[in-house]
């Protein structure tokens, strides 16, 4: 069987991958090549952010954290490591934390009410996204840059993991941005992660990888601006050394700006075209694309194996 997947962000090549590994004639179609992406912005650290609805978020999280716990063991961009989140106000545990091994309260700093701790994945998104593409080249698909003015009728079945250009393949003008900026900065000794949200204009974030630390971020809804603010990255930076100090004296290595594809409800369904063709949506991610990557690819597997 053909299949057209559009889109090469970390959705689009996961699925591709998948379903490569499966046995079927896997072609990946793509305006913006892996590197490009709003996937290549990403701290991508597992942990469900800015997605729904819960239920499944839940289940799609779950298969990925066990994907990516043992692809730590054979891919160098894949790291499991434990960190800390504090939290503003008391919450239950959260829905998905039965997946995690070592999920414990702990006690937050002062202006936070309450924290725990648990160990998660923490994944280098340039050289993971590489090894996609070449675990896709070696089960026999291929990659190609084209800017596709709508989805291709020239396979078996398409897969729509366009992102924030569903607005244009699947008319759905529900997929809208969230701006994200991050700062990367020399690393200075550190190897747990931390999150710290204090309010959507306060988010706080600090992920360790091998040579370098994420420093994060923005939550902007409706924002399409791909212009690092410097302004931003200063408070950024001040917030996250306010609770990693080390911070303060790390070299600052680069900012950088990506768009979430937000939409209120994330689309993983089959659908058939007026002619009958079958096309699958998977986009609307938001702030997890990483963490349901996996999980979303095996329900398109299971898609086009129904087909």
């Amino acid at each position: 069987m053909r299949v057209i997947v559009v889109g090469a962000g970390v959705i689009g090549l996961t699925c591709a991958v998948r379903l490569a590994e499966g046995g079927y004639d896997v072609a990946v179609f793509a305006r913006d090549l892996p590197l490009e992406t709003t996937s290549a912005v990403a701290a991508a650290i597992w942990y469900p952010y800015l997605s729904a609805p819960e239920d499944r978020v839940a289940a799609w999280s779950r298969t990925a954290y066990e994907e990516f716990s043992k692809l730590a063991e054979l891919e160098a961009s894949v790291r499991m490591r434990r960190g800390r989140e504090f939290l503003v106000e008391r919450k239950p545990d959260p829905r998905w934390a039965d997946v995690l091994p070592d999920l414990t309260r702990v006690s937050p700093p002062a202006g936070f009410e309450d924290g725990w701790s648990f160990t998660t994945a923490v994944i280098e998104m340039p050289a993971y996204l590489q090894s996609l593409v070449k675990r896709l080249d070696q089960a026999g698909g291929t990659l190609t840059r084209a800017a596709l003015p709508a989805l291709p009728t020239t396979a078996d079945v398409v897969i729509n993991c366009a992102g924030l250009g569903a607005r244009l393949t699947a008319s759905d003008p529900t997929v809208t941005p969230v701006r994200g900026q991050v700062m990367t900065v020399e690393q200075c000794g550190l190897t747990e992660w931390l999150v710290a949200d204090r309010s959507p204009s306060e988010l706080t974030y600090v992920v360790p990888r091998e040579h370098d630390v994420v420093v994060g971020g923005t939550s902007q809804p409706n924002d399409w601006n791909l212009t690092v603010d410097q302004a931003t990255a200063d408070q950024m930076l001040e917030r996250a050394a306010e609770l990693v100090p080390q911070l303060r004296k790390a070299k600052i290595i680069r900012h950088r700006v990506g768009l979430r594809p937000a939409r209120p409800a994330i689309r993983c369904e089959l659908i058939r075209t007026r002619t009958g063709e079958p096309v699958i949506h998977c986009y609307g991610h938001g702030g997890s694309g990483v963490t349901l990557s996996w999980g979303c690819a095996d329900e398109v597997f299971e898609l086009v194996q129904g087909i």
